[in-house]
C-alpha cells in the first residue's frame, strides 16, 4: 500500500488553490474515539503547517450537546448521518466551499445517494466512514454455552430470552445509543426501523425488557477491549469496534476469536460524516482536512486502521486485501440490499426514545 505521505504528494496539485486562501494555522477536529490512523494528523501537520487538536467522544448525543450550546470552538464535528439531518435542519453547520474540495470527485454516487437522504443534495456533510450495526460475538466462548450449531448470524441471539439469558454469566454489552437500539428492535419485530408511530416504540420497549436481566453493561466504545480482554463474550455494537476487538486479539494470541456478524434479514447501516459548525473559527482549515482525507491512499489508512470502509470508492484499490474483502468490513451486494438507513426522527420521537431509553436501563 502507499504510503500517506506518498499519498498527500498526489494531492499536491489540487493544494495550491487551496492554500491561497487558507491563513488558518489551528484546526480542532471532534472525532468518535478509535477511528483514525496513527499518521494521518502527523502528516496533515506535516504537508499543510496547520496544528491539529483532537478530540474524541462516544456518542452522538454528547456532540448535539456541544453543538446546541454554540461556540463548541470545533473546526470539524463527525455526527453520524441521522444525527445531522436534524443538525442540518436546525442550521448549524455551514454548505461546503466544492471548490476547495476537488477530491469529493472519488465518492461513489450510490452511496452518496444514501447520505443524502440526510443531506439533501449533499450539501453540508461528507462521508468519513460508514458501518452496520449488528453482533460481536466470543465466538469459543459463545458456542461453549450455546452449542457449535447455534446461528450466530441471526437477531434471536440477542431478542430471545432463551439464547441471551445463557450468555449473562460470560458478559452481555450493547450500545448506549436508542436510535440503535430501538431501529434494530423495531425490524425485528417486523416494524418500519424508521416508525414516526410512538406506539410503536412503546411495543418495542417491552420487547426489550425481557432481555434487560442478562444485560451487564451499557457501553459505547470500551466494549471493544471488553472483548479482547475476555470480559464480555456478546456485544450489540457497531461493525469496526467488533473488527478491531478481533484483530487485537489476534494480536494479543488470545485462546479464543473474535467475529462480527450483519444479521440475516437486515441490520442498520450509517454514515459518520464530516461537517464544519457556522461558528467554525477556523473554516478554511477545515476544508483542508476534509479534501485531505478524501484523498484515495489517506482514506484507505484509515480503513486499514479501524476496519470501516470509507464512501471514497477509490480508496478501496489501496486498502489491504485481507480487509477490502472482509465481509464484516465491506458487505458484500446481496447483504448491502438488506441494511437499512436510519433517518432523522421527529423531535417528538426522539424526546420518546429517550425517556425509554432511560426506563429501559434502569429497568422501571
Amino acid at each position: 500500500m502507499l504510503s500517506i505521505a506518498m499519498a498527500i504528494a498526489c494531492t499536491l496539485p489540487a493544494l495550491p488553490a487551496l492554500s491561497a486562501a487558507a491563513n488558518d494555522t489551528t484546526l480542532n477536529v471532534y472525532n468518535w474515539s478509535d477511528y483514525i490512523a496513527k499518521d494521518t494528523i502527523p502528516n496533515f501537520e506535516k504537508e499543510t503547517g496547520i496544528k491539529v487538536r483532537y478530540d474524541n467522544y462516544d456518542s452522538d448525543d454528547t456532540l448535539q450537546a456541544k453543538l446546541l450550546t454554540g461556540n463548541s470552538g470545533y473546526d470539524i464535528v463527525v455526527p453520524t448521518s441521522n444525527y445531522a439531518g436534524k443538525q442540518i435542519a436546525a442550521g448549524i453547520f455551514m454548505p461546503l466551499d466544492k471548490s476547495q474540495l476537488p477530491n469529493l470527485k472519488y465518492l461513489d454516487p450510490q452511496l452518496m445517494a444514501l447520505v443524502a437522504g440526510a443531506d439533501p443534495g449533499n450539501k453540508y456533510v461528507v462521508p468519513w466512514a460508514y458501518g452496520t450495526t449488528g453482533l460481536g460475538y466470543n465466538v469459543t466462548k459463545v458456542q461453549q454455552i450455546l452449542g457449535k450449531n447455534v446461528p450466530l448470524d441471526n437477531w434471536d441471539i440477542l431478542f430471545k430470552p432463551e439464547y441471551i439469558s445463557k450468555l449473562k454469566s460470560c458478559g452481555v454489552s450493547v450500545l448506549d445509543a436508542p436510535d440503535q437500539m430501538f431501529a434494530a428492535t423495531l425490524h425485528y419485530m417486523g416494524r418500519d426501523p424508521n416508525s414516526t408511530n410512538p406506539a410503536d416504540y412503546r411495543a418495542a420497549l417491552g420487547v426489550l425488557k425481557k432481555i434487560r436481566p442478562y444485560i451487564t453493561q451499557f457501553n459505547s466504545s470500551g466494549y471493544i477491549n471488553d472483548l479482547v480482554g475476555g470480559d464480555v463474550c456478546f456485544a450489540f455494537g457497531w461493525s469496526g469496534d467488533v473488527v478491531i476487538a478481533k484483530h487485537r486479539a489476534q494480536e494479543a494470541k488470545k485462546p479464543y476469536k473474535i467475529e462480527y456478524y450483519i444479521p440475516k434479514g437486515g441490520a442498520p447501516v450509517w454514515f459518520d460524516v464530516m461537517a464544519i459548525p457556522k461558528d467554525a473559527p477556523h473554516k478554511e482549515a477545515a476544508l483542508k482536512w476534509i479534501n485531505y482525507i478524501e484523498t484515495p491512499q489517506v482514506h484507505a489508512a484509515i480503513t486499514n486502521a479501524v476496519y470501516y470502509p470509507s464512501a471514497n470508492l477509490e480508496a478501496r484499490k489501496y486498502v489491504r486485501k485481507d480487509v477490502a474483502n472482509d465481509p464484516a468490513v465491506y458487505p458484500p451486494p446481496a447483504v448491502l440490499k438488506t441494511l437499512f438507513l436510519l433517518k432523522p426522527l421527529p423531535i417528538n420521537i426522539q424526546h420518546l426514545e429517550t425517556r425509554l431509553w432511560t426506563e429501559f436501563k434502569t429497568g422501571y
